[in-house]
């Protein structure tokens, strides 16, 4: 989730908690917001993993220390309150964080530094546009347009209507996840449901490493229509095979320029992905490898990397590509 909707969810957490009281819905918002600090943890990341984005700030243990220190002995000094109230903001807020992210197909390790076990429902995109319109129109609406202009019983109206509007929209995304989940055999070989900004739309995925290959296979499902798009399929070796001499094909472009596109993105080793290729005017051909979870606006984080006409790959260049296959009609 992205951190508007992060905020936005932990402050209505805490009015549902304690109501129109404004230092503690200050500091349930705040908690919900900082798990993802944890960014600026990056430089001591390498030597403690444990400080890694969606470590230990997205864990039980974590978000506890968080409203502990901030509820018991930070909140209090800056507005006066209850240090109990305060800290069971904080915590709701921080575990809101926590839970959101792992509703996601971005997991998280709520049982740490106890144990690496993730959480991770595939229920909905890390970053979902339609949410983080909503969250910051609700934010301008809150704090600008009805603060100290509107009637108290339009503010809450406002309030009670984006709590209706995120637990409609999770119990959506949630029942898609559970029937696709459910009938994923029933509609083809695959393994993985991936979701889409649209409840209603899914990738089905299935993923085979062996013999230092991979092989990816998936089709684009959407609700009472079944499978509109694919299925596609690419499979290439992990690591430099050796060829040399022009490209053949669109298969040897993308066996060619797998390695070097995996080992220039920690997107493309973090998530699912594919791969397409074309050939040039001049003969030279471009190979584009993309995220299949993490893309916006019909375009999907990726990396190109030329090949030249005598087949050498060249420097692998990060983009933010249109897949060619949502131009393809099954």
């Amino acid at each position: 989730m992205d951190l508007f909707t992060h905020v936005l969810i932990a402050y209505l957490l805490a009015f549902g908690l304690v109501g129109f009281q404004p230092a503690y819905l200050a500091a349930g918002a705040i908690a919900g917001g900082l798990p993802d600090g944890d960014i600026l943890l990056f430089p001591l990341a390498r030597r403690f993993p444990m400080l890694r984005h969606h470590g230990i700030t997205h864990s039980i243990f974590g978000v506890t220390v968080v409203a502990a220190i901030g509820g018991g002995l930070i909140a209090p000094r800056i507005a006066p309150g209850d240090p109990l109230v305060y800290f069971v903001v904080m915590e709701v807020g921080g575990l809101g964080h926590m839970l959101q992210d792992g509703f996601t197909h971005f997991s998280v390790p709520p049982l740490l530094p106890f144990s690496e076990r993730r959480l991770e429902l595939d229920a909905d995109r890390a970053i979902n546009i339609v949410t983080l319109v909503v969250s910051v129109a609700a934010f301008y609406l809150l704090l600008g347009v009805e603060r100290d202009h509107v009637p108290f019983a339009v503010y809450l109206g406002t309030v009670y209507g984006l709590m209706a509007f995120y637990g409609a929209y999770f119990a959506l995304r949630l029942s898609a996840r559970l029937w696709v989940g459910r009938h994923l055999r029933d509609l083809g070989p695959y393994e993985v449901p991936l979701p889409t900004t649209n409840p209603m739309t899914w990738l089905l995925l299935r993923e085979r490493k062996d013999g230092g290959r991979v092989r990816t296979e998936f089709a684009q499902y959407v609700f009472g229509r079944g499978i509109v798009r694919g299925p596609f399929a690419v499979d290439v070796p992990m690591e430099p095979s050796g060829a040399v001499g022009p490209v053949a094909d669109e298969h040897d472009a993308l066996a060619r320029s797998y390695p070097s596109a995996r080992h220039a993105s920690g997107v493309l080793e973090d998530t699912y992905h594919f791969g397409e290729a074309h050939r040039e005017a001049d003969g030279s051909w471009l190979a584009t490898w993309y995220s299949l979870e993490i893309s916006a606006f019909g375009r999907a984080l990726g990396v190109r990397v030329p090949l030249a006409p005598d087949g050498t790959p060249g420097t692998p260049r990060r983009a933010w590509p249109v897949p060619g296959w949502r131009r393809r009609i099954a």
